[in-house]
């Protein structure tokens, strides 16, 4: 929390500088990055609505990834992320979005992705920019996913300002 604070604060300064809103598609987060906006106050003038989406199935229903991306590439995979944020801007019209999935552990993880493999995408719609990045973490599942937030607003800021 003491580091996702001033990241969502300086990230909702930028939106609104821009005039701009976001949109989180998460997986392994389960909303953290949703809740690390919104512990922002006024955060509601640059942030509408999230997606937890889980479950595949859910990645293909409300943001409209494509279930053969998941089959092919796995739901952790920058193909899918990408799928996510672009997917998330789409439904809700908003300007930036950002998506994670990955496999926070203690289980799940494989030789190709193990435990604290994470891809994360931001997407600026409206200049079509997108950015992604493959994490490879440590820690507990707690850890995993409380990096996961840090880096996706990092990025977030990022994808603004470059």
């Amino acid at each position: 929390m003491e580091q996702t604070q001033p990241l969502a604060r300086q990230l909702g300064n930028a939106l609104m500088s821009r005039g701009l809103t976001v949109t989180t598609a998460e997986s392994c987060t389960g909303g953290g990055i949703a809740c690390a906006i919104t512990d922002i106050a006024g955060s509601s003038a640059w942030f509408e609505r999230g997606f937890v989406t889980y479950s595949n199935a859910a990645k293909s229903e409300m943001l409209g990834v494509d279930a053969g991306v998941i089959d092919r590439d796995g739901a952790v995979s920058e193909a899918v992320v990408m799928a996510m944020a672009k997917g998330a801007c789409a439904q809700n019209g908003d300007s930036l979005g950002v998506a994670v999935s990955g496999v926070a552990g203690p289980d799940g993880g494989s030789p190709e992705k193990p435990v604290g493999t994470v891809w994360l995408a931001c997407y600026l719609a409206a200049e079509d920019k997108m950015h992604t990045r493959r994490l490879q973490l440590s820690g507990d599942r707690l850890a995993v996913r409380q990096q996961t937030i840090v880096a996706a607003l990092e990025d977030c800021l990022s994808l603004l300002v470059s």
